[in-house]
């Protein structure tokens, strides 16, 4: 009976990772940033739903703690992000995640058509779709901070009314949510994505199918420390030509 990734052999004993082959997708600091992201996130949208929807609210009680917890929650949402700037990876992610290529153009017009073949959809260590939830829910964070301390201090802006901030900001939480519970969905479908996410490597067959350029352009490195030719995901002048 062959051992799967994770698994342990006949005598008990773990499975040496360098026969698993697999490579790394995060560092630690990556994960720990996306972690530490995610519950606060989770704790804003769980304290904002016992301040506005009235029977969990009436169900919770304490309005006062949980509009505490709400906005320090919000505050502190940026610091994991500015904590990985310190991470060489973190910050080489994020060149990857601001940049869109060919194939990233290619990856969109196969979602148009609803196209699910991996070759229809090439991507690189990040496919078009998260470079969009990406940028995205960057840009709505800044937005509900910046409305979220309008509503705190109210003389902060005189010229922008307590009611307008109120509207975006109850209008973005909604969003955030729909967005939110769309990539949750995604990620439940794709138990390699989330074991990446989790232990910081995937099968590299996984990474051939569903990221093929990642292995071809970046240092995709296996476990036992063997590392790719070093690029970034922008295309070679001969793609650019072709």
């Amino acid at each position: 009976m062959r051992s799967t990734a994770g698994s342990t052999t006949p005598t008990g004993t773990m499975k040496p990772p360098e026969r698993l082959g697999r490579v790394r997708r995060f560092s630690t600091a990556e994960r720990m940033v996306h972690r530490a992201t995610g519950w606060l996130m989770l704790l804003c949208l769980l304290t904002a739903a016992c301040l506005y929807l009235g029977p969990v609210a009436q169900l919770v009680g304490r309005r006062h703690l949980m509009a505490m917890v709400h906005k320090w929650s919000g505050i502190l949402l940026p610091v994991p992000f500015l904590l990985g700037l310190l991470s060489a990876d973190f910050r080489a992610d994020l060149r990857r995640l601001n940049r869109f290529a060919v194939y990233d153009r290619q990856w969109l017009r196969a979602a148009r058509r609803r196209l699910k073949s991996p070759q229809a959809r090439p991507a690189g260590k990040f496919n078009a779709g998260q470079k969009l939830y990406a940028g995205w829910i960057a840009g709505a964070v800044l937005v509900m901070m910046f409305t979220g301390l309008l509503m705190w201090f109210m003389g902060l802006l005189p010229f922008i009314s307590r009611t307008s901030a109120i509207f975006v900001h109850d209008f973005l939480a909604w969003a955030i949510t729909i967005v939110l519970v769309g990539h949750t969905r995604k990620a439940l479908d794709d138990p390699e994505a989330r074991l990446g996410m989790r232990t910081g490597y995937v099968s590299r067959s996984w990474a051939e199918l569903y990221h093929s350029r990642w292995l071809q352009e970046g240092p995709a490195r296996d476990v036992s420390g063997r590392a790719g030719t070093h690029s970034t995901e922008r295309p070679s002048r001969h793609r650019r030509m072709t």
